[in-house]
């Protein structure tokens, strides 16, 4: 299966910064989560190649290596090919032989304190270096990622708001190391790189600053955690209560600050985001802050006019049918819709008329209909002949 380009599935440049790639994953996330979109194979797919581009390039470690070698591996960089170089195009060393070179740097001694020869060439060096890449990396705090989570609330609690409790599934700071990742109370210098965290090695008359094995960079000498095993964070379940706001709509994007996955090494945690997606009412429409609603009206209530009573959020309110309303027409009624937490304003109710046609069962009616049929012979068609 061919690699994705992860820029371009976040469509941003090479040179994005953290705020420009995290911008772009939440409108896309926003855009093909599953449940805005249900039932929709190809926006679950996509939804899927975002959330994996975002994992990747949200995380310093992993965008190093996929930005290095194309692509990004668990089992960490290309191993180091014939030449000493990792295995690829243009990355190898043309075949030169420094066996010769290695020789005589082995022969001068192994040099005192932090500084080692070897005789290994450079097939060692850039083990180490490929190889100790992830370490170095691993103990730089990282903000924690953040998490997105689907809800669905009913037409009633979008309009008036709610509280929700919701159980989310993150990764929380270990308790026993406090997020170090080092069982409590070790914290010795390394001997091996007297604390500074890097040794130097020879290949040579040349010399090249690895990572200290023995502390892994830390300059400190580690006993992982028994509990988290040195990660910092464990996989917990966390009970969030979440407040709606008053006139939620479809799609609407809420953060809870921090209840997203654990930051390593004292980094902040991410947030988490709730995508709402409202369930339909039986017969109010929403548009925005404006409530929609068909509503019928007998025959002779539209020709004669009337006032009738029209459901709305609040309740029953009056409307006046004017004389001679036609079928569809639209009434307003100011500030009957959804009250915006926003800007303090309420949107309007839309009235639509259908003109319900009478149910003809008795002589009686049909001789009315009949007379009224004589009284008013226009054709209700004729307009559009004109136009055809």
């Amino acid at each position: 299966m061919a690699q994705q380009d992860y820029y371009k599935t976040l469509g941003v440049g090479r040179e994005a910064g953290e705020e420009e790639i995290r911008k772009a994953y939440r409108k896309l996330a926003r855009k093909h989560h599953p449940d805005l979109n249900p039932g929709d194979k190809a926006a679950e797919d996509r939804f899927k190649k975002v959330q994996e581009a975002y994992d990747i390039l949200s995380d310093s470690k992993k965008k190093q290596m996929y930005d290095q070698f194309g692509f990004y591996s668990e089992n960490g960089a290309p191993s180091p090919g014939p030449g000493g170089g990792p295995q690829g195009p243009n990355m190898g060393f043309g075949g030169f032989d420094f066996s010769e070179a290695f020789t005589r740097g082995a022969g001068r001694g192994r040099p005192s304190g932090a500084e080692t020869g070897s005789a290994g060439g450079f097939h060692d060096i850039f083990s180490n270096l490929f190889g100790q890449q992830h370490e170095r990396a691993a103990n730089v705090p990282e903000k924690g990622s953040d998490l997105e989570y689907g809800l669905s609330i009913d037409f009633w609690q979008a309009i008036k708001g709610t509280q929700v409790r919701l159980k989310i599934a993150h990764q929380e700071v270990c308790a026993t190391c406090g997020g170090s990742g080092n069982r409590p109370g070790v914290n010795a210098v390394c001997p091996e790189c007297n604390g500074s965290g890097t040794v130097t090695q020879m290949a040579g008359a040349m010399r090249f600053s690895l990572t200290c094995p023995r502390c892994e960079g830390t300059g400190r000498l580690r006993d992982r955690c028994p509990t988290c095993h040195g990660d910092g964070r464990l996989s917990a379940e966390e009970a969030v209560e979440v407040r709606i706001p008053p006139g939620a709509q479809q799609g609407s994007r809420l953060r809870v600050a921090g209840k997203g996955n654990a930051g390593t090494h004292g980094a902040p945690p991410g947030d988490l985001y709730i995508t709402v997606r409202v369930d339909p009412h039986a017969f109010f429409r929403r548009d925005g802050d404006d409530i929609e609603i068909t509503v019928p009206v007998r025959i002779d209530e539209a020709g004669l006019g009337t006032k009738i009573e029209v459901p709305t959020i609040d309740g029953r309110a009056l409307l006046k049918i004017p004389q001679g309303t036609k079928n569809g027409q639209k009434f307003r009624l100011r500030d009957k819709g959804v009250l915006n937490s926003r800007t303090g304003a309420r949107g309007d109710q839309i009235v639509e008329v259908a003109i319900d046609a009478p149910q003809v069962k008795d002589e009686r009616t049909k001789e009315l209909l009949r007379e009224y049929a004589q009284l008013h012979p226009e054709d209700p068609r004729a307009e559009i002949w004109t136009k055809v």
